[in-house]
C-alpha cells in the first residue's frame, strides 16, 4: 500500500509505530547531519528526518528532494525534540528507513504556500497547484461540507433530489443563452439552462411534491468578481404552499447552516418590503449589519435658493456614526470617490453635527443652523456624526448612495465576516420597464404568480403591480430568491400577454408547460439559492471563485485550458455552421 496514515493524521500516542506515508514535499531543511523533509497531503503535514550517522545513502537522496516531488517513506514514529505547536503533528516526525520517489516535480511557477507570491492569472493558469495551498483547499472542503449539511436538511424534510436536463429549449427571458447545435438536427440547437424552471414546475404538475437539485445553471452575461457563466444553484420547489411555507422551510435551512457549520443560532429573519429597502437603503439587497439608514430631505431641503437641490428629483442623505472628525482631506476623497465613473454622482454636500450642538456644512451660506438641525433629525444623525448628502434623479441617487454606504461600512470595519444578518426581502415588483425594448418585462421569470389583490391593476398600472416574490439576503448579498408560480393556465396566458407574447409565440416557446396546466396542476412555489455565493459568504467572503475548483476569469475563459477556443472546419461542417469573419 502507498500509506498507512495520512500526513496529518500521527500523534504523540503512536510513537513506536512503524507507518508508511505518502505525499508532497513541502519543504526541506539541512541541519548538521541532518536532513528534515516536511511532507503534505490534503489532510495536513508531517515532519520527516534522515540522519547521517543512521544511512547516509538516504540522507543524500533525501537532500536531493525538489520541492512538490512526490513521495513515499517508511519509518518509525518518534518524539520531536523541538515540537511545532502550529501543527496538529508537531509533537511527532518520522525517522526514515526508506524513501521511494513516486513522481519528481518541475519547480512550480509560485510558492506552494498559505501567503503565496503567484498573483491571480498564474495561478488560474495552474489551478491544480493552487488548489494544493490551504485556502482553496479549505474552502473546496468547506463548500462540500456545506452542500452535505443541505442535503441532509432537506432530505429531513422529504425532499427529493431529481435531475433535470442540461440540453434543453432556448428561451427568450433572462439573460442571454449558451447554445449548442445539434448535430442530428441541423440547423437547429440546444440551450444551456439558465435554471431548471420549467421542469421543476413540470415535477410539480408530476406529483413529486418536494424536489430538490444541487444543479449547474448556465448564463451568458457580463462577469464580475462574485459571477461565473456557469455556476451551481440549490433548486427547490413545493406543491401545496403559500409563500410563508416556503419562508419557513428555508429560514429554517438557513438556521440549520449557521448552527452546524459555525454554530450561530439566529435569533430573527426580518421581513422587509422591497419598496422599504430601496427607500432606506438603496437596493433590494441591503446589508443590514450596520445602520446608516437613508434620509429623504426634499421637504427640509428644497426651500432655499440652492439650484442642485431644488432642481433633484431626490435629495437624500445618510448619518456616518462617529465621522465628525474627518478631516477636509478625508471627505474630499469621499467626494472623489462618488465621482468616479462607477458610482457617477456629480458632487457631495456634507454636514458635521458638532460635539456642542451647532453644524458646519459645505453649504451653509444657503442653510441656518435650524434647516441643518432638521437634516439630522430626517437622517438620524447625533452629535459627533457627518451627514453625506446626495441628490438628482431619484433611482440613479439611490444607486449612488447605496454604493457610498456600501463603501464606508467597509472603510469603518462595520460588515464583519463572522457576523450574519439575514433578511427577507418581499412584495417585489412583478413587472419592470426595460428602456432599450419600450416594454415591461418580467422582473423574475414569466411564471411568478401576482399578487391577487393587485391584478386589476395589470391594464392600468402594470408597474404597481406586486409580485408572491421573495429573496433571501444574507450580508448584503442575495443568496436565494423565488416566487410562488402560476399554476392557473389562463392566468399563464394573460401573463404572457402582458409580456409581449402573441398567443402563438406563447405556445412556441412554453406550450409544453401551458398544456401540462391543462391537466390538473397543483398550487406550487419554490425558492434557488446561489452555492457558490452562500458558500462563500458562509465562508467569510464575498467573492466565489475560490469556492470553485476551476472557475473562470472576468473574460469567462478558462486559462488553464484555454478555453472557449476554436474548432476544426471538419466539425463545423458537420454541424452546419459556418463563421462570419470579425472585422479587425
Amino acid at each position: 500500500m502507498h500509506r498507512t496514515h495520512t500526513c496529518g493524521e500521527l500523534r504523540i500516542e503512536d510513537l513506536g509505530k512503524t507507518v508508511t506515508l505518502s505525499g508532497w514535499v513541502q519543504k526541506s531543511r539541512d541541519l548538521g547531519g541532518m536532513t528534515f523533509i516536511d511532507v503534505r497531503d490534503r489532510y495536513g503535514i508531517t515532519q520527516l528526518t534522515f540522519n547521517s550517522e543512521d544511512d547516509e545513502t538516504l540522507r543524500s537522496n533525501a537532500r536531493d528532494l525538489g520541492r512538490e516531488y512526490v513521495i513515499k517513506v517508511t519509518g518509525t514514529v518518534i518524539e520531536r525534540s523541538s515540537k511545532n505547536p502550529k501543527l496538529p503533528t508537531g509533537d511527532i516526525e518520522i525517522k526514515v528507513s526508506n524513501l521511494e520517489i513516486l513522481n519528481e516535480s518541475k519547480l512550480p511557477p509560485f510558492t506552494i504556500e498559505d501567503e503565496t507570491d503567484g498573483g491571480e492569472d498564474i495561478r488560474m493558469k495552474y489551478r491544480y497547484l493552487d488548489i494544493r495551498r490551504n485556502p482553496v483547499k479549505n474552502s473546496l472542503l468547506f463548500r462540500h461540507k456545506v452542500t452535505q449539511e443541505v442535503r441532509n436538511y432537506l432530505s429531513g424534510l422529504d425532499f427529493c433530489e431529481i435531475e433535470t436536463p442540461y440540453l434543453i429549449k432556448s428561451t427568450p427571458e433572462g439573460a442571454r443563452d449558451f447554445i449548442v447545435p445539434s448535430r442530428m438536427n441541423p440547423g437547429q440547437f440546444y440551450a444551456l439552462p439558465q435554471s431548471p424552471q420549467t421542469f421543476k414546475q413540470l415535477l410539480m404538475v408530476g406529483g413529486m411534491d418536494k424536489y430538490f437539485q444541487i444543479v449547474k445553471c448556465f448564463r451568458d452575461e457580463d462577469l464580475r468578481a462574485d459571477r461565473q457563466p456557469e455556476f451551481t444553484q440549490i433548486d427547490c420547489e413545493m406543491s401545496f404552499v403559500e409563500q410563508e411555507d416556503i419562508l419557513n422551510v428555508f429560514e429554517g435551512m438557513t438556521r440549520h447552516l449557521l448552527k452546524t457549520i459555525h454554530g450561530i443560532e439566529v435569533a430573527e429573519f426580518p421581513r422587509m418590503t422591497f419598496d422599504e429597502a430601496m427607500r432606506t437603503y438603496g437596493n433590494d439587497k441591503p446589508d443590514i449589519r450596520f445602520g446608516m439608514k437613508f434620509g429623504e430631505l426634499n421637504d427640509v431641503a428644497q426651500h432655499k435658493d440652492f439650484a442642485i437641490f431644488n432642481n433633484a428629483e431626490l435629495v437624500v442623505g445618510i448619518a456616518v456614526p462617529g465621522a465628525a472628525s474627518y478631516t477636509r482631506k478625508q471627505i474630499d476623497e469621499l467626494v472623489d470617490w462618488v465621482k468616479r465613473p462607477q458610482v457617477g454622482a456629480s458632487g457631495m454636500v456634507y454636514v458635521k453635527c458638532e460635539a456642542d450642538g451647532t453644524f458646519k456644512s459645505s453649504v451653509d451660506k444657503f442653510y441656518d443652523q435650524a434647516d441643518l438641525a432638521k437634516w439630522a433629525e430626517a437622517t438620524g444623525a447625533k452629535a459627533g456624526d457627518l451627514i453625506l448628502i446626495l441628490s438628482g434623479p431619484a433611482n440613479k441617487t439611490r444607486a449612488q448612495l447605496s454604493a457610498l454606504r456600501m463603501e464606508l461600512g467597509n472603510r469603518m470595519g462595520l460588515r464583519k465576516p463572522d457576523e450574519f444578518a439575514p433578511l427577507w426581502v418581499i412584495d417585489f415588483p412583478l413587472l419592470e420597464w426595460d428602456e432599450e425594448t419600450e416594454r415591461f418585462h418580467a422582473m423574475h421569470h414569466p411564471f411568478t404568480s401576482p399578487k391577487i389583490e393587485d391584478m386589476p391593476l395589470l391594464d392600468s398600472d402594470p408597474g404597481k403591480v406586486r409580485a408572491n416574490a421573495y429573496d433571501l439576503v444574507l450580508n448584503g448579498n442575495e443568496i436565494g430568491g423565488g416566487s410562488i408560480r402560476i399554476h392557473d393556465k389562463d392566468m399563464q396566458a394573460l401573463m404572457f400577454k402582458h409580456l409581449g407574447f402573441t398567443p402563438e409565440q406563447a405556445q412556441d416557446q412554453f406550450g409544453f408547460l401551458m398544456n401540462a396546466f391543462q391537466y390538473g396542476a397543483p398550487p406550487h412555489g419554490g425558492l434557488a439559492f446561489g452555492l457558490d455565493r452562500l458558500t462563500a459568504i458562509l465562508g467569510g467572503q464575498e467573492t466565489i471563485r475560490d469556492f470553485i475548483a476551476f472557475p473562470k476569469n472576468n473574460s469567462g475563459r478558462d486559462v488553464m485550458i484555454d478555453a472557449p477556443a476554436e474548432i476544426a472546419k471538419e466539425q463545423l461542417d458537420e454541424l452546419s455552421i459556418s463563421l462570419i469573419e470579425q472585422k479587425k
